[in-house]
């Protein structure tokens, strides 16, 4: 699922007053406003008394759609809230695994699921599972394609800020030990105001339990990673982190890195790149798929698959992330360490447009344990930020 929004045309209101915008005027408006913030307190009232009390909403348009069902833009009739909601038909055997999900999850670079609720169908059978949630209007999926159109790569600082919020989110995801599985710019919700990204879509996403097997035939072709080309069904999270790093080079690039046709043509685009993989490394992916017959070729150079459109820590970061053997990756929280996200650890540093940088150290207490279990507290939290954290987190209460 996708929260994607056409752009919305600009409030007359918001540029400011308008000629002829007399005092009757003025007051009208600020009556108007004074009842619709006098609704929200009463319905807010309402549901603090009354939790199950039913909320209504008024679906606008279409914003997403696809083999899982549909998403709209609605509005919470009383409020006045935007939200996202993804409609999807309900098997009656099964509990839906997207909900369980993630009503589990709940970090500031994950979509929040603010309700849920069912309808029925045209048919009698059939019942609909309507998730709620929060909307934000673009997606990297839209940036890109907007940058592309313009003949632009998308700001290096930019693409620091996003990655470094999808590698968060997908800490967190995995240290619930849930796998995402389709991690893609469609699927990666961006804020082009604050510049805050948000993981969403869980219609894939799993528990994986170690020695439980899982389909292969998982992930959009581009961002698959080769254990899922080589048939695994016993994978980890670093599935996802593969991914990441795909979506990492095509900001980078501003095309995707492995544009494959197919699963074997995908499988030729990464050789192309990586060269062919060693018998270790096929064992590494699957273990049970070693009756591979490819001829020898030997990998790219990064410094040219990126023709001077990255600087070298970016390279390093990628190189890192893409490789063959699953372990061999960086885990999502070890890349929050790496040298290129160094720039955003800097005091007063700003977005490229001069404004505010959005709150990424907002940290979890899961975050604090996990980063002082892998001794990477110091090197996460920046210095000019140590103090508060110190006070915060690590003060006896």
């Amino acid at each position: 699922m996708s929260n994607r929004r056409s752009e919305s045309r600009p409030d007359a209101k918001s540029a400011g007053p308008q000629r002829g915008h007399t005092e009757d005027e003025a007051l009208t408006e600020t009556m108007e406003k004074m009842k619709l913030s006098n609704e929200k307190k009463k319905q807010a009232a309402a549901r603090k008394k009354d939790p199950k009390r039913a909320i209504s909403y008024a679906a606008e348009r279409v914003i997403g759609s696809g083999s899982f069902g549909v998403v709209y833009q609605a509005t919470v009739l009383g409020s006045g809230e935007t939200v996202a909601i993804k409609k999807v038909l309900q098997d009656r055997r099964f509990k839906n695994r997207e909900l369980k999900i993630l009503g589990k999850l709940k970090h500031p670079c994950v979509v929040a699921l603010k309700h849920c609720f069912y309808t029925k169908g045209e048919k009698t059978d059939d019942v609909y599972l309507n998730l709620v949630m929060e909307y934000i209007p673009e997606t990297i999926h839209r940036t890109l394609r907007n940058h592309t159109k313009a003949k632009k790569l998308v700001s290096i600082m930019y693409t620091k800020l996003y990655i470094y919020q999808v590698a968060r989110a997908l800490a967190y995801i995995h240290s619930q030990g849930v796998g995402h599985r389709d991690i893609k710019p469609q699927n990666l919700l961006l804020d082009p105001k604050t510049h805050v990204t948000k993981v969403c879509d869980f219609g894939s996403a799993k528990v994986l339990v170690q020695g439980q097997p899982n389909v292969a035939y998982i992930c959009s072709r581009y961002y698959r990673a080769p254990e899922l080309v080589f048939e695994a069904t016993e994978y980890t999270t670093r599935i996802d982190v593969w991914s990441m790093g795909c979506v990492f080079a095509e900001l980078l690039l501003g095309n995707p890195l492995f544009p494959g046709d197919s699963g074997i043509d995908q499988l030729i685009e990464i050789i192309k790149i990586l060269g062919t993989p060693g018998p270790e490394e096929i064992y590494a992916m699957n273990p049970n798929n070693t009756a591979f017959n490819f001829p020898q070729i030997g990998p790219h150079s990064w410094e040219k698959v990126f023709r001077n459109k990255a600087p070298p820590d970016a390279i390093d970061l990628i190189s890192r992330l893409l490789r063959y053997d699953p372990q061999a990756r960086l885990s999502a929280f070890e890349t929050l360490a790496h040298p290129f996200f160094d720039d955003l650890r800097q005091p007063n540093v700003k977005l490229p447009n001069g404004k505010k940088m959005p709150e990424i150290f907002n940290w979890t207490k899961e975050e604090v344990e996990q980063m002082e279990r892998m001794s990477l507290t110091s090197k996460l939290v920046p210095v000019h930020m140590r103090e508060e954290f110190n006070f915060k987190w690590l003060t006896p209460k």
